[in-house]
């Protein structure tokens, strides 16, 4: 067997036990050195390829598929600088715990060292961001049928847990790339069987004494970002109320909209936990990620007095302030289901004074977001009103998210809110929204800043055809600057010099190059027929929403 053949073989098999063991997505970035790969992928009809030209696009584009799935997607890359653009996506992957199966090809490996052309040491590329990674063999005759049945089942296993995160796989092609005959694919082949047991749970000694110590006294539960399966928000309501504890949602708890009951929700926390006045809890129980939120975080810092248990995910402790008594490592749902089946009726009255200031501070929130000046917390309010029921919304770090975690209440519309908060960059945010746009089917918005936009534009090329609105916060660049405490004393020249820098971009014209049908408004009058036309017509806009940035400074600091 020549090389091409034996190369097309090995990528033909391996490519085939992927899709056998329940690969459906393949994000393919052209290039030499991949061909027998992408060819393979291509000719597979039981996978959707996409292909995206830019690495880094193309990584958080499957990125994006894998978080709104929750089943790995691969990407493909050639070799050298373009197996190293992947490097964002594989370190969101892996501090968020998202599965993404990465696959590289590179040059053979007697190519190494010897100033071969587009050829650097992809051995171990993505250092300790990877779950795992198999550094393959060149092909070299027939391929091994067993070996590439189990390394399939193994990268997509190892890809998915206990703990998820992405996996690198790096294959070395010689040259010729592949045959210059191609021939046809090998049928689907049986894959292996696996059988995952399910996370360990605590036993019933632990979880009665957990449910005695939460019954004991007053407390409060915080829920911050993560994948909560289907029936957590009921289950989590209903532990609330047998405890009569308020809940501190962060948005991407994605506890704030749906047709749950929502009395003791709390999502305006960002604007009264400053309040000194408000009763000290003796218990708090955390599920998911560490929160988003700097005065969220502070606040769980003073409660000193506190008995803290933290339910994560096994392999997980997102614990950054080492304040957890105890720590119960499981599935959520199930945890939280077992306590509330042992916990008492807690005496009442205990969350009335939280749900006060919750009021009070909505009703503040609803009159700033009101206002006639253009700000981020009012276009979020305007985007999640316009947003259709079952709709997915992507959220931008920086300004963005703190936007959303300050003034998007609650609602019973049925929301789906994501963000790339793993890592918390600004690249690849407008790529991963495209991955879930792919994903789920439905419709799609997305809220990034301005600089955010530009970082990302050129994932605006990935949109056609899908069903995603796009509003981009224009603040006159990096606003979230405004609000910082260390940068208060900065001239104004300087600090627009070296941190908000004002993009020299018109978002407008940018939009219409890549095709998309754009709108632009410069106040919540304007923004929600806009937003309106754009869910009605469906396909990719792109709406600039102008920010007042002094209305902004006034609104995050009342």
């Amino acid at each position: 067997m020549n090389i091409g053949a034996a190369n097309l073989a090995w990528a033909d098999a391996l490519v085939a036990h992927l899709a056998a063991a329940g690969l459906q997505h393949v994000v393919l970035a052209p290039g030499a050195r991949s061909a027998p790969l992408a060819l393979a992928c291509l000719r597979r009809p039981e996978l959707s390829c996409h292909v995206i030209s830019d690495e880094r696009a193309a990584g958080f584009f499957a990125l994006g598929i894998s978080r709104a799935t929750g089943y790995p997607a691969a990407v493909l890359s050639t070799s050298g600088t373009a197996a190293a653009n992947l490097l964002p996506a594989v370190m969101e992957a892996n501090l968020a715990g998202v599965p993404l199966l990465v696959l590289t090809a590179d040059r053979p490996a007697g190519a190494c060292g010897w100033g071969a052309n587009q050829t650097v040491d992809q051995t171990k590329l993505y250092g300790s961001q990877v779950r795992a990674c198999h550094s393959l063999s060149q092909p070299l005759g027939e391929p091994k049928a067993d070996y590439l049945r189990a390394l399939a089942a193994r990268l997509l296993a190892d890809c998915r847990g206990p703990l998820p995160g992405p996996v690198h796989a790096n294959l070395p092609f010689a040259e010729p790339l592949v045959p210059e005959t191609i021939p046809a694919p090998p049928p689907l082949p049986v894959p292996v069987e696996l059988s995952s047991p399910s996370p360990g749970q605590p036993d019933g000694a632990t979880l009665a004494a957990l449910a005695a110590r939460l019954g004991s006294g007053p407390g409060m539960i915080v829920c911050g970002a993560g994948d909560a399966p289907p029936g957590f928000a009921e289950a989590l309501s209903l532990l609330a109320e047998k405890l009569d504890a308020p809940i501190l949602a962060e948005p991407l708890s994605n506890l704030r909209f749906g047709p749950h009951d929502r009395r003791r929700i709390l999502a305006h926390q960002a604007r009264f936990l400053r309040q000194d006045s408000l009763p000290a809890p003796a218990w708090v129980l955390r599920c998911g990620a560490f929160p988003v939120s700097r005065v969220l975080e502070r606040w769980l810092a003073r409660q000193t007095g506190a008995h803290h248990v933290l339910v994560a995910a096994p392999g997980r402790w997102p614990d950054p302030l080492w304040r957890s008594d105890t720590v119960v490592q499981g599935d959520a749902l199930a945890v939280v289901e077992a306590l509330s089946a042992r916990v008492g009726a807690a005496p009442a009255e205990q969350c009335a004074a939280w749900q006060r200031a919750e009021a009070a501070a909505a009703e503040d929130a609803a009159r700033l977001g009101a206002s006639a000046p253009l700000f981020e917390g009012s276009a979020v309010r305007e985007l999640f009103a316009a947003l259709p029921a079952g709709g997915h919304c992507f959220v931008g770090n920086s300004l963005a998210i703190r936007a959303v975690d300050a003034f998007s209440g609650t609602g019973a519309k049925p929301l789906h809110l994501h963000a790339n908060r793993g890592a918390s960059g600004i690249d690849g945010n407008l790529a991963t929204a495209a991955g879930i746009a792919t994903a789920r089917g439905a419709p799609t918005a997305v809220l990034v800043g301005d600089q955010t936009a530009l970082h990302d534009c050129g994932s605006l090329a990935v949109l056609g055809g899908r069903d995603i609105v796009i509003v981009v916060l224009d603040n006159a660049g990096g606003g979230i600057f405004d609000h910082l405490p260390a940068l208060a004393g900065v001239p104004a020249e300087l600090l627009a010099r070296g941190w908000t820098a004002p993009p020299p971009v018109d978002f407008v014209a940018l939009g219409q190059a890549f095709d998309l049908r754009t709108a632009v408004a410069t106040d919540a009058a304007s923004l929600r027929p806009a937003l309106d036309d754009a869910f009605a017509a469906g396909g990719p806009w792109l709406i600039r929403a102008v920010i007042d940035r002094a209305a902004s400074r006034a609104s995050f600091a009342s």
